[in-house]
């Protein structure tokens, strides 16, 4: 109409009812990408965060952006939806599973699951000399957090000592404050396995074989009074009694009376 009919822009808005900031409105580009690349980076780093934290961490970097244009970023690119990750473990360097040269040099520590007839769910803590493959202690109860591995190792330090090194996967239990103190007070070196490789902690794997075999597979228990009853008689079975392959076919307290003389 302007063109047409030779008339101000005011005119044609006013003769076809348009508001004349319709027509003269340009759009503005984003200026949102320093905003969108601080929370990216926030969130990579701190998965679990939320949006109050978020804005006052960029608030510490020097930012001075007002929470209403952070939040309208952070529901833009949908981070107020629940994210779900998953816990993130150190790097695990990988260590040989070589032969120990004597007894209380490492022991290898892992954990078993199963249910007693009623359903009831118990756990099993197993510990072995690397040495001569002996059982040193079967802790069983519904549950085992790692102030009761702590209580075990003291209780085995009694006896028969405490080892230079120990060997673990990378379950809770093992990754705990309290357990990194205690190895750090009794100068024992603790040594994570790789994720997803067990074989890594290969001698206490092949003696949780032969406990879910001949111990967890064989017997229905009653109760957790039962399960430590057999679990201490398969135990002493294991360690007087029963032949290793890779001892020569003896027993290993039987190996390391040899090994001694």
């Amino acid at each position: 109409m302007v063109k047409e009919y030779q008339i101000s822009q005011r005119q044609a808005c006013k003769a076809v009812s348009l508001s004349q900031s319709t027509v003269r409105y340009k759009s503005v580009p984003s200026k949102d990408e320093e905003v969108i690349n601080a929370l990216q980076l926030l969130i990579e780093k701190h998965p679990s965060i939320g949006f109050w934290q978020s804005y006052y961490r960029i608030r510490r970097m020097g930012h001075v952006w007002n929470h209403k244009r952070v939040y309208r970023v952070y529901t833009e690119l949908k981070l107020n939806i629940r994210r779900r990750f998953r816990k993130r473990v150190p790097a695990r360097v990988k260590q040989a599973l070589f032969q120990p040269d004597t007894i209380n040099e490492v022991w290898s520590v892992d954990f078993m699951n199963d249910t007693l007839w009623d359903g009831r769910r118990f756990r099993l803590l197993n510990i072995v000399d690397d040495y001569n493959r002996e059982v040193l202690h079967i802790e069983a109860d519904t549950s085992l957090p790692t102030m009761r591995l702590i209580r075990s190792l003291d209780y085995l330090k009694e006896f028969r000592g405490l080892p230079k090194m120990i060997r673990v996967d990378n379950g809770p239990e093992f990754i705990s404050a309290q357990l990194y103190i205690w190895c750090k007070e009794h100068q024992i070196t603790l040594v994570f396995i790789q994720p997803g490789k067990p074989m890594q902690n290969g001698y206490v794997e092949r003696c949780n074989g032969n406990i879910r075999r001949e111990l967890l597979n064989a017997y229905v228990f009653q109760s957790l009074t039962e399960v430590r009853e057999k679990a201490e008689e398969w135990r002493i079975d294991y360690n007087c009694s029963r032949p290793h392959a890779s001892l020569g076919y003896v027993p290993p307290a039987e190996y390391l009376k040899i090994q001694i003389l």
